[in-house]
């Protein structure tokens, strides 16, 4: 998988005086550790711009890698970052097809796009999360972008520009769902977001039942969470109107995040198992 992912990142189309790799590998596991350095050495030896980062500790897991990650010296340069799951293929236009949109408008923080799965039909598990996250994108992204409603960040396949992030305060480590953390802060801080739904990235849905519970704890204790730890804020902030404050409070964290994952982790951890 990291070799498709990072070959993946590696081909995008982009000016090579302008484009810098940054692998994060937060592995614990040394064998993992010395094939993806060889990995990235290989693309290295090609010309191409990779840096491959390792931490000491694991310290704030996804956020905290993500965070010490944009800390590095050759990320000043930099004045946008397009994100990637080790699991994830961009096709090589995904920056020529997202940026430009971040280059017209300065307000604009966060390009976001479309998952595509490429093991959809592997069983019945990874057919029914592709139905339920087809209708996620499909009506929650796509609604919530071309209304100027609030929409959050999927972790991955997507492009934010690094003045958003630094604005809400970077990448937080408080709760499970860093993503969904730094796009309220940064949709409080008035930054706009866009969801392309055309562009789509590969990426491949859990196909165990134990990948499944763990991905769904993570999305339903997550929000709620974050929700307790936000709606104080929420309610304080003047930079948006009120009307995407109730979006935000009632779809985006109550019906989306909290009522949505207690039923499907209903159905999927206990409904199924049982029969």
């Amino acid at each position: 998988v990291y070799q498709l992912s990072i070959g993946a990142a590696c081909r995008l189309s982009w000016p090579s005086d302008r484009l810098t790799i940054q692998v994060l590998d937060d592995s614990t596991d040394p064998e993992i550790k010395k094939m993806v350095e060889m990995e990235c050495e290989k693309w290295g030896s090609k010309g191409v711009d990779i840096k491959y980062e390792i931490r000491e500790n694991r310290k704030g897991y996804k956020a905290g890698a993500l965070r010490e990650g944009l800390k590095r010296s050759y990320v000043g340069d930099c004045e946008y970052v397009a994100i990637f799951d080790a699991d994830f293929q961009p096709e090589p236009d995904f920056l020529t097809r997202t940026v430009p949109f971040l280059v017209r408008d300065p307000r604009l923080g966060l390009v976001q796009a479309r998952w595509k799965f490429v093991n959809s039909d592997e069983c019945l598990m990874t057919r029914m999360q592709e139905m339920s996250l087809d209708y996620h994108f499909t009506f929650e992204q796509q609604v919530g972008s071309s209304t100027y409603a609030f929409f959050g960040f999927n972790g991955t396949a997507g492009v934010w520009r690094l003045t958003a992030i630094e604005d809400a305060g970077g990448w937080e480590d408080r709760t499970t769902v860093e993503d969904m953390d730094l796009a309220v802060r940064a949709s409080l801080k008035g930054w706009k977001f866009l969801y392309l739904h055309s562009v789509q990235v590969k990426n491949e849905l859990p196909s165990t039942f134990n990948a499944y519970r763990y991905q769904q704890h993570r999305w339903s204790c997550g929000p709620a969470n974050l929700f307790r730890k936000m709606i104080v804020t929420i309610i304080k902030n003047k930079k948006v109107s009120m009307l995407k404050k109730i979006h935000m409070v009632y779809s985006f964290f109550f019906v989306r995040k909290i009522v949505a994952h207690i039923v499907t982790f209903f159905f999927y951890c206990i409904v199924l198992p049982a029969t």
